[in-house]
């Protein structure tokens, strides 16, 4: 479980505005806020807005490399066509951490920020620089609404202190699932079914490996992402990689030192063992682990569903046979259940400033992206511009057939420009093989999102210190085991050694992390 992000945190100058913008927050009060006329958004089942004001909001944004912000994107012409509102666009010069950082000590925040994660928008909120969104929740039907259809979405998006400082973002986060993937090509030469098992797993391996003895068959890129390479190898083991909730025990277990992880631990070695897996999978980097795959050297993986599109266009441009599809995650218990883990959301999102002088207008702005008409503007964009109706179907009109270039000609789903979307208007424009992974993907689903309750100041400090000493020790055994270098005989050692690192601490201040915010009552009826 991911809780914490590592960003660049100027600790003078967020120490200096604590106290100012405690005092400051009251300047722009909802009583206090803008007079002049809001924007009118529809309700969720509204037609289009007219006779609109004409508002600008500032606002700091992400800048991503990839579709770089442009103020020529026809996105922010749509969105005043439906709200009234034009944004005066900032983006960092470098890193958006620290850029927030300086705005916040500046006293002269944007109207709107855009923050990476929850744990930095809950901070600047405790300290006054945010607002809370719920204290206008009345003004903002179609947020309301949202959230009654959402709840755990919304949860998760509540601070410590019970307030919501970033909007909840829902929808986009499907393109963080991350699947088990195959040749399938390579199975139907040789005759091979997907395994359902890690028994099975293990023999179609060994088979692969008789076939073809200078290949690893499974690789993994551990090594650049290894909180999600691990969530995935324990989920497979009906465990946790760090602290989880047990929906069905109602309780929260730490995954590390239980069986089943040591089962997991020790199928791995067993792979590790056989010459299965690379030697240096712990290791393994993003570029060796696609050079594997590309040339043949690997059939198996685990990671992000659209890595489906991203093989099987640039490697059937030279072997029309290449095909990578989806593969159902094998059970590594005995009867055990086949899921993937629950990745598949997203911790950043908008936020407003306190010293905001339009915070009623922005509050209404901001809601319109909770309607169903506001969903269809930010995923799809403008009818007859972007797409076309075909009955009771959206499709993007044929000069669009790249989501990436879509993104980077429009707008759409970029920083500051979404909320919640329909992922549909995505998948449209995948491959068939993308299409199929993201329809089989759902079946393996875990019963409920794990729960990611925000921690107090105090928290965090016990998350920071205790949580990283005992993740280490994880990681550092974890390779040992499996290598060998340390015998699983030792696994009772090794989980004494874990408990005296503060397990039951950790696991106490998730529980009353959780115990808290499941006492929250959202007031939304």
């Amino acid at each position: 479980m991911n809780v914490l992000k590592k960003h660049a945190v100027l600790l003078l100058l967020a120490a200096m505005t604590a106290t100012m913008l405690s005092a400051c927050s009251g300047n722009a009060s909802k009583d206090g806020a803008s007079a002049g006329a809001s924007p009118k958004a529809s309700s969720a089942g509204g037609g289009e807005t007219s006779g609109l004001p004409s508002l600008k909001f500032t606002a700091l944004l992400d800048n991503n490399p990839t579709f770089p912000y442009s103020k020529d994107w026809p996105i922010w012409k749509w969105i005043k066509e439906k709200t009234g509102v034009t944004l005066e666009v900032q983006t960092p010069s470098g890193n958006l951490g620290e850029s927030l950082n300086l705005a916040v000590a500046s006293k002269e925040m944007p109207d709107l920020m855009y923050m990476p994660n929850r744990e930095e928008s809950n901070k600047f909120g405790q300290q006054g620089a945010l607002v809370d969104i719920l204290e206008y929740i009345d003004d903002m039907p179609n947020l309301k609404s949202w959230m009654e259809k959402y709840p755990e979405e919304a949860r998760a998006a509540l601070s410590s202190d019970g307030k919501m400082y970033m909007f909840p973002n829902q929808g986009f986060g499907e393109t963080n699932r991350t699947i088990w993937m195959y040749r399938k090509d390579v199975f139907d030469k040789e005759g091979l079914k997907a395994p359902s098992t890690f028994d099975e797993l293990y023999e179609t391996l060994k088979t692969l490996k008789a076939k073809y003895p200078g290949t690893y068959p499974l690789t993994i890129r551990f090594g650049e992402i290894p909180d999600e390479m691990l969530a995935n190898m324990t989920v497979d083991f009906e465990t946790g990689e760090d602290g989880y909730y047990d929906f069905d025990k109602e309780e929260w277990r730490f995954g590390p030192t239980e069986d089943h992880y040591k089962a997991m631990v020790a199928a791995w070695k067993k792979l590790y063992d056989d010459g299965l897996i690379p030697p240096d999978f712990l290791s393994l980097q993003t570029k060796q682990w696609q050079d594997m795959l590309s040339t043949g050297k690997s059939f198996i993986t685990i990671d992000y569903i659209s890595r489906i599109d991203f093989y099987n266009n640039a490697m059937q441009k030279e072997n029309p046979a290449f095909n990578m599809q989806f593969m159902a995650p094998p059970a590594g218990i005995p009867g055990g259940k086949q899921h993937n883990p629950y990745l598949h959301y997203l911790i950043s999102g908008l936020t407003v400033a306190s010293t905001s002088k339009h915070i009623n207008d922005i509050m209404k702005y901001m809601d319109f992206f909770y309607s169903e008409e506001g969903r269809t503007l930010v995923s799809w964009g403008k009818e007859g511009e972007t797409y076309e109706k075909d009955g009771g179907t959206l499709k993007f009109k044929t000069n669009y057939t790249d989501i990436i270039e879509l993104r980077k000609a429009t707008g759409l789903k970029t920083s500051g420009t979404y909320t919640w979307i329909d992922f549909d208007s995505d998948l449209s424009l995948s491959s068939d093989n993308l299409k199929y992974a993201f329809k089989e993907a759902t079946k393996y689903d875990p019963p409920a999102m794990q729960p990611r309750p925000a921690f107090s100041e105090q928290e965090t400090e016990v998350v920071a210190l205790t949580g990283q000493a005992i993740k280490k020790h994880r990681d550092e055994s974890f390779a040992k085991f499996v290598t060998g270098s340390r015998s699983l005989d030792e696994w009772d050692q090794y989980v004494k050694e874990m408990n005296n690192l503060g397990v039951d601490k950790l696991l106490a201040t998730y529980r009353e992390a959780y115990r808290r915010i499941q006492n929250i009552k959202l007031d939304v009826n």
